[in-house]
């Protein structure tokens, strides 16, 4: 790695040179980003995950930088244009933009106006006007006469094309320019020609225009999907004559008439050419960084879904609602295996409501049910209020769960490996059921995208969302840790130092010799190298193991300080566990090595108090309003209590029961100014809104959490 770049890298993180430095060969080692910032806290001085990937990620990009620096200086060598001057700006320039500006004047290039007039052998007459001297134009064009080139005019012309190039090809220029955009560029959106009444979802952008660096993220990707779709036409640019005006201080020199012919080709020249490519590059970089924001959203989404309270190890009654199909029920047990399935009729057309009560008795009893899942898809409500109708004779909690993606999963090859001899109905039910009993350990079987949280994911860079996504998911599943005896394939891939093939080594393992007895067994597995069982073991949990720090986030590398401080206060490892009092006996200070210092020491004090604990809070019961069942039943004013389904920059969603959710705009949700709404709610937040408009119309419902 260059030393160059841990500069770079130190001084916009404003972090130690000697953190970016231990991060990135920690990475280098194979570490990854949960490891280094749970295990690793000495060598990076304690920076957390964002901080580890913001390093990562800025590391990458200077060495995409890198490798396109030496593209363009092996390009210009090959042409024998590479000068002393030329190779200092080139390993000096900072962004991609400035390289590539550097590289315009001597990069291949197709057919242009200004080579077809050099060809023609005008380019000393451009190099002429550009002196700015000649009053008399049309005598020093005449010299130029052919016929290719029978009109002054004509010869006039081919060296303005030259001169044009030259203005656009120019690094100052267009860093001018660039500067300009950035200050000023406003961004314009109209109807294409005789589309308006196929784009009626876009009118609001029919005659639209705003600065672009004030255009939040959900309009820019408004319209950019609308462009896309061929329905606006968008266009980003400053004011025409600032613009000129700066390229015109720069190029046009006196009053002659060969500086009206300059004046006239930088015109052209920002026109067709510059002012072009600088809107391109803007339109580029306003896409990605409303990508970033639109990414970002998703990920705080996600995070918050997959950290969503758990049921725990219960046995689940799972319904997924339906009217004429039925509802489709399923038994599970606390790990959450499959026991038994069928359908019951309680709605119409059927409206088997005693059949199906009986039956719903029948399993609960039969199978010692703990809790009952219901889909919050069609005939959710009217699912709910059938059992609410029914008498348990004991406290057994009704949950509505959220579906969104279950269909995805019940169709996929991960649910046809695990239930191939069931249909989709039976496995979306039990998606449902695992849901409630384990939200991360069933929706890392679902492609993010399909969860239903965040917006514009579709219109977004897809391989920066994957990515992103991916590390929220593997964030998430090791923060939790995994118990390695009863984990699924898919939630093992995401755990630290494993990924695909170790997964499924495990899980092959589990199967022929039985449950890990211990982290140590870990080492049996086949490709389990040291590497791999370093970056692994913390992240994995095993329940009952005769050492009982297998079950918590102590890594087994520091087992032996755990060891001494027990043998040191004349106990065993279990006691410093059980008895407070003997922990708060130990003096960190004497434990301390090179490679474990304080902050080790003290985390290993906080597992050692809560071994293994959940971060997640326990799952809670929710009830809709009883009266309030579709959209129709709304009345503004109303105040009633909903689930946040999803968050955007604009303001959340929330569900009240009717099956279609209702917006809060951000200004809605406090009475004190936030500047987005993740400040205010939190995914899943059990809230209070009244309603403020129903538009029946447009399927729009307008809440407010202003309540009084």
């Amino acid at each position: 790695m260059k030393e160059q770049h841990i500069l770079i890298i130190s001084k916009e993180l404003g972090l130690q040179e000697q953190q970016v430095r231990n991060t990135l060969e920690l990475l280098a080692d194979g570490a990854t980003i949960p490891f280094i910032s749970r295990y690793r806290k000495e060598a990076t001085g304690s920076l957390d995950e964002v901080q580890v990937a913001a390093i990562k990620s800025r590391y990458e990009r200077l060495l995409e930088l890198d490798k396109r620096r030496a593209a363009i200086l092996g390009s210009m060598e090959e042409q024998g244009k590479l000068t002393a001057d030329l190779k200092r700006q080139v390993e000096t320039a900072e962004s991609m933009s400035g390289l590539e500006d550097i590289y315009l004047p001597y990069k291949p290039k197709r057919k242009t106006r200004a080579s077809v007039a050099r060809e023609r052998g005008l380019e000393p007459l451009a190099q002429q006007l550009m002196r700015q001297t000649d009053h008399d134009v049309e005598s020093l064009a005449g010299k130029y006469l052919s016929d290719e080139l029978p009109a002054v005019e004509d010869v006039l012309q081919g060296a303005r094309d030259i001169i044009a190039e030259q203005v656009n090809e120019d690094a100052r220029a267009r860093d001018a320019i660039r500067r300009l955009f950035d200050r000023d560029a406003v961004i314009y959106s109209k109807p294409v020609k005789n589309r308006e009444k196929d784009g009626e979802k876009y009118r609001d952008y029919f005659d639209f225009s705003e600065s672009l660096r004030r255009c939040p993220s959900h309009r820019l990707l408004a319209m950019l999907r609308g462009k896309e779709e061929a329905f606006l036409r968008i266009s980003i640019e400053p004011d025409e004559q600032k613009a000129l005006d700066i390229l015109d201080k720069q190029f046009v020199r006196g009053r002659t008439a060969a500086s009206a012919q300059v004046e006239e080709a930088v015109k052209d020249g920002y026109r067709r050419l510059l002012c072009p490519s600088i809107e391109t590059e803007f339109e580029a970089l306003a896409k990605e960084r409303a990508d970033d924001e639109s990414i970002n959203v998703f990920a705080d989404n996600l995070r918050q879904l997959l950290l969503a309270s758990p049921l725990g190890q219960k046995n689940v009654l799972a319904i997924d609602p339906g009217f004429r199909t039925g509802c489709k029920l399923v038994c599970l047990d606390a790990q959450g295996n499959l026991r038994h399935n069928e359908t019951i009729y309680p709605h119409k057309p059927q409206s088997e409501v005693v059949e199906a009560k009986r039956k719903i008795m029948q399993l609960v009893s039969a199978y010692k049910i703990d809790a009952i899942a219901i889909g919050n898809g069609t005939a959710g409500r009217e699912t709910e209020r059938f059992i609410q109708s029914m008498a348990f004779g004991r406290d057994l909690q009704v949950f509505i769960v959220n579906e969104s993606g279950a269909s995805i999963y019940s169709a996929s090859a991960v649910a046809r490996e695990e239930f191939p001899s069931y249909d989709v109905t039976v496995r979306g039910a039990v998606s449902i059921g695992r849901r409630l009993m384990d939200p991360l350990a069933e929706l890392v079987k679902i492609d993010p995208k399909s969860i239903g949280v965040g917006q514009y994911q579709h219109d977004v860079d897809q391989n920066k969302l994957k990515k992103s996504l991916d590390t929220v998911v593997e964030s998430c599943v090791n923060l939790v840790g995994v118990n390695v005896n009863t984990a699924s394939k898919h939630l093992l891939v995401y755990v630290s130092g494993l990924g695909p093939q170790l997964a499924q080594n495990i899980i092959d393992y589990r199967k022929e010799n039985g449950p890990f007895p211990s982290r140590k067994a870990l080492k049996n597995v086949s490709r389990m190298g040291d590497k791999s069982f370093e970056q692994c073991a913390g992240f994995l949990r095993i329940s009952d193991a005769e050492n009982p720090l297998d079950n918590s986030a102590v890594h087994p590398e520091c087992y032996h300080i755990v060891q001494q401080m027990a043998e040191d206060m004349g106990a065993a490892v279990n006691d410093l566990l059980k008895n407070e009092s003997l922990r708060k006996q130990i003096k960190l200070d004497k434990y301390v090595t090179p490679t474990a210092g304080l902050p080790t020491l003290n985390d290993i004090m906080k597992e050692l108090a809560k071994p293994g604990l959940d971060p997640r809070a326990p799952a809670k019961v929710f009830e809709f309003a009883q009266d309030v069942r579709r959209v129709e039943d709304l009345q503004p004013g109303m105040v009633l209590p909903g689930i946040v389904t999803n968050i955007t920059n604009f303001g959340c969603f929330v569900d009240v029961g009717v099956k279609q959710d209702g917006l809060v705009h951000v200004s809605q949700l406090t009475d004190k100014y936030v500047k987005h709404p993740s400040e205010a709610v939190k995914l899943n937040q059990h809230v209070k809104v009244k309603v403020l408009e129903v538009d029946l119309a447009r399927s729009r419902i307008s809440f407010t959490m202003k309540v009084k």
